[in-house]
């Protein structure tokens, strides 16, 4: 079970801006939803040879206070780290705690 003092590294979650450009295409910007307090743990890495260079993916479970507002659809950033959410998992015993299975690509 975590507990708040766990929650030791401040990070912000983001989601994609709604506006458009000129030409009516989504002008791709994040912007901050909230920052959090998260426990981040680092399960697994790998590293593989993609066109001329070498890609690095980092897995990342990303334990933070249960919200209903984060989805999949958003990214957490801590530090110079950019993690994609790929899912939302609330912590079933406890209520009060959600993971966020993330993916940092380099």
């Amino acid at each position: 079970m975590t507990t708040a003092s766990q929650l030791r590294s401040l990070v912000s979650v983001q989601r994609m801006a709604t506006g458009t450009d000129d030409l009516g295409q989504p002008n791709g910007a994040w912007t901050e939803l909230v920052k959090l307090r998260a426990d981040i743990r680092h399960p697994s890495g790998l590293e593989q040879l993609r066109g001329d260079g070498i890609v690095s993916r980092l897995r990342a479970s990303i334990r933070v206070r249960l919200r209903s507002d984060i989805t999949p659809a958003m990214r957490v950033v801590h530090g110079g780290t950019v993690y994609e959410i790929k899912a939302v998992l609330p912590d079933m015993q406890t209520r009060t705690m959600m993971d966020l299975t993330c993916e940092a690509v380099s």
